[in-house]
């Protein structure tokens, strides 16, 4: 059983070890970016769809504007020739082609408040990723600095600096040493 708990500890030491290497910050904040960047490009996606969308219902609203004109333009063509009837019929028209251009005119209004709305989603949801760009740069700009002071004060008090410099004032001695006997020969 010892051995069992043993081989349980070392697995979860181990996954331990790879769920933090698997928090680096740079690395979340760098995906936080790249789902930014995907829900900006859909936004942006779908505010072209509906500027489409608005063109297309403009377009058709315009053709109806010009069909109820054009009818309008008959019924007084008909009135100058006393055909009552015949005005009466091309009015008729003209009401029946506003009835059902009336939802298009609606909706192009909603398709506008939704564009105006993606387009403000969008500038902001532009403005927070440019803040997330300059704080990896902030991030990353402080990370390689730390990580210059790390191995400066590493190099500073490790024992290879005070091995060197034991072994400088060695040769300093024997130095010393030697031009003490040379000088005794003189």
């Amino acid at each position: 059983m010892g051995l069992i708990d043993r081989l349980g500890d070392v697995i979860n030491a181990n996954l331990a070890s790879l769920l933090d290497r698997s928090a680096d910050p740079e690395q979340t904040l760098n995906q936080a970016i790249r789902e930014m960047e995907d829900t900006l490009s859909e936004v942006r996606c779908g505010t072209v769809r509906m500027i489409a969308e608005k063109k297309e219902l403009a377009a058709n609203w315009r053709a109806a504007e010009f069909e109820m004109l054009e009818w309008e333009r008959k019924a007084e063509i008909a009135l100058a020739h006393n055909r009552e009837d015949l005005a009466r019929a091309a009015l008729a028209a003209k009401d029946e082609i506003r009835r059902a251009a009336a939802p298009a005119e609606v909706e192009i209004k909603a398709l506008e408040t939704a564009i105006a709305r993606m387009t403000e989603d969008a500038r902001s949801l532009e403005d927070k990723l440019a803040e997330a760009h300059a704080r990896r740069r902030s991030l990353a700009t402080r990370y390689r600095g730390a990580v210059d002071r790390l191995r400066a004060r590493t190099s500073l008090y490790d024992g290879r600096l005070d091995e060197a410099l034991a072994r400088s004032r060695e040769l300093e001695r024997e130095i010393d040493h030697v031009e003490a006997a040379g000088d005794a020969l003189s």
